[in-house]
């Protein structure tokens, strides 16, 4: 009997883990129809609140959702076109900044000389060419660009979420076989996610702010550019900060020299640190917290499963699978491996 027990356990298993290898073969397969759906899902959980404070002033529903939705689309598309035509307008002033990042490396070249240490000026704009400070953020932003060439279905897909976002809740319990057992669970998973999004949406709206507003005063140029980059790349903690972080502080270094670098570095550690060690633990909490290997392992599976998209809510969608099984006895003990801190968990 015990044999018996243990080849069904191991069965059990080897049939859930190739259950899994095949759902992820699948999403694969089929990521140009999931990662807009995907996104849809988030903009829906983030706009939610929206909604429903809207609805406590007594406007209806479908004001309040063609609103927002304008606001959204008129926010986007500006967004859209600030992005790109900076993003145009770098790439026409690169040869500029490879003349630049020569000329705040000559003394470099003359000190090496001076040590029979012989290095080209062509050698200095290799291995540190400008071009390639930004390669990895606008590879990630004209991804997530191809992604939103179906900003209609990406929308249209939002209305109708938004106005069943109501009963999802009521559907998920009749759904299940026991609601009233589940109720709570369901409850919990619901709210948490929500309050995860919304409040790392708003984190991140105020991280881009204050780096956008701070370039600006430095009098580093594409700032509006480098403000996205940050509301973008914040949704990853720790190693988005800096990958948001490196080519700004390029910039900075050949358009202005190393006192701006040298701010510009300060600027983005502090509100680093301010906004992850003080703001987010005070309205997320400390329990809510992913260990650093997770993150960077997150950031490669959903960047493998769902391209740039998965990369920028690898995070968002690893504390969603995390908060799911913290919901449930039987995967609490994954959600502790999840975390970053047993002791809270």
């Amino acid at each position: 009997m015990p044999r018996f027990g243990e080849n069904t356990t191991a069965l059990k298993t080897f049939v859930l883990l190739a259950s899994l290898v095949v759902v992820l073969a699948g999403v694969k397969t089929a990521s140009t129809i999931v990662v807009p759906f995907v996104l849809s899902i988030f903009i829906a959980v983030i706009c939610n609140p929206a909604i429903v404070w809207m609805s406590k002033w007594r406007i209806p529903k479908w004001l309040s959702v063609i609103l927002l939705i304008l606001s959204i689309v008129l926010a986007g598309m500006w967004l859209a076109s600030v992005v790109s035509s900076s993003i145009n307008e770098f790439s026409k002033q690169l040869p500029q900044y490879r003349g630049q990042l020569i000329d705040q490396f000559s003394w470099v070249i003359e000190l090496l000389q001076k040590y029979n240490v012989q290095i080209s000026k062509d050698q200095i704009v290799n291995y540190f060419d400008p071009g390639v400070a930004l390669s990895v953020t606008t590879n990630m932003l004209s991804g997530l660009g191809n992604v939103m060439a179906n900003a209609f279905l990406i929308m249209l897909t939002v209305v109708f979420m938004l106005f069943e976002a109501g009963s999802i809740s009521k559907r998920l319990h009749f759904a299940l076989d026991d609601p009233e057992m589940r109720l709570q669970q369901i409850d919990k998973f619901l709210n948490s996610v929500n309050q995860y999004m919304v409040i790392k949406t708003l984190v991140s709206l105020a991280t881009g702010t204050i780096v956008g507003v701070g370039l600006y005063l430095i009098g580093v140029d594409y700032a509006m550019l480098w403000a996205v980059v940050a509301f973008l790349f914040n949704y990853i903690p720790n190693i988005g900060s800096i990958i948001a972080a490196i080519p700004a502080i390029s910039l900075a270094l050949i358009q202005l020299g190393p006192t701006a670098a040298g701010g510009v570095t300060v600027l983005y550690v502090a509100v680093n640190m301010v906004m992850g060690n003080i703001v987010e633990p005070r309205f997320l909490g400390k329990g809510l917290g992913l260990s650093t290997l997770v993150v960077f392992l997150s950031l490669i599976f959903w960047g493998w499963l769902l391209g740039s998209v998965g990369m920028l809510l690898s995070v968002p969608l690893t504390m969603i699978v995390k908060i799911g099984l913290e919901s449930s006895d039987s995967g609490n003990w994954l959600a502790v491996l999840l975390s970053d801190d047993v002791e809270e968990v």
